[in-house]
């Protein structure tokens, strides 16, 4: 691993377009459902390390079992994750990585990433998750924060590099099997001149050694309690 500053800004080639899952659509009956318990049942609140953001988080009454969805996929979207939040971090200290691009925030959780994004002037944003209860309090959460981004239920990573400037993956590497799909989608999106930024507390998955390292920052992490974990930002060389 080879540490550096952060990468310049650049123009992408790509074309492929996102994929819209229509069952994520606002006038779904499910999304709406999703939508409505999620701000009855979780609570509005700033986000542990990035205190100008608000996002819909769960506490101990949220009884999260009671929305449903996906049963291979926890509700990871409800709490606040080092690697999101580090990539946030990295962006409010460093907005010129986002102002005037397309963003792309893949695995998008809960919206922070994308939320952050969209402050700091980016011409377009889209969060991207596979869970549909991400994407219902994704809609929310940028409600919430005043701003405007496409929230979309999809696995990208099995589809060719998509039409954007920039991806933005927070924790997408906590699952040893999730990992050898995300690295070749993310040097795909490389060789098509799409910058990478990855945020990750370095969970075990992460192949840092074929990774350059950014930036570090102390951040809070639901995986660790009330402590802070030094995460980082890293990116692929082309």
């Amino acid at each position: 691993m080879t540490r550096r500053s952060s990468p310049p800004c650049s123009t992408t080639t790509a074309e492929a377009p996102i994929p819209l899952d229509e069952a994520s659509a606002p006038n779904d009956p499910a999304f709406a459902a999703a939508q409505a318990f999620i701000a009855a049942n979780l609570r509005l609140q700033p986000a542990l390390g990035i205190p100008d953001i608000h996002l819909y988080t769960a506490h101990a009454g949220s009884r999260l079992s009671r929305l449903g969805g996906s049963d291979d996929v926890p509700p990871y979207w409800a709490y606040n994750w080092a690697g999101g939040t580090v990539l946030a971090r990295h962006i409010l200290q460093h907005p010129d990585i986002v102002r005037g691009r397309r963003v792309l925030d893949l695995g998008a959780g809960a919206g922070i990433v994308a939320i952050t994004a969209a402050k700091c002037g980016a011409a377009d944003v889209t969060a991207v998750d596979i869970d549909p209860n991400a994407i219902a309090a994704i809609d929310l959460n940028a409600a919430a924060n005043d701003v405007a981004i496409r929230a979309v239920r999809a696995d990208l990573i099995s589809a060719e590099p998509p039409a954007v400037d920039i991806v933005l993956a927070g924790d997408v590497f906590y699952d040893a099997e999730l990992a050898e799909r995300m690295l070749p989608f993310l040097r795909a999106c490389r060789e098509k001149k799409i910058e990478v930024l990855i945020g990750d507390p370095r969970r075990a998955p992460l192949p840092a050694d074929r990774l350059t390292l950014f930036a570090e920052y102390a951040v809070p992490d639901f995986g660790h309690g009330a402590g802070e974990v030094v995460a980082g930002v890293f990116g692929i060389d082309p």
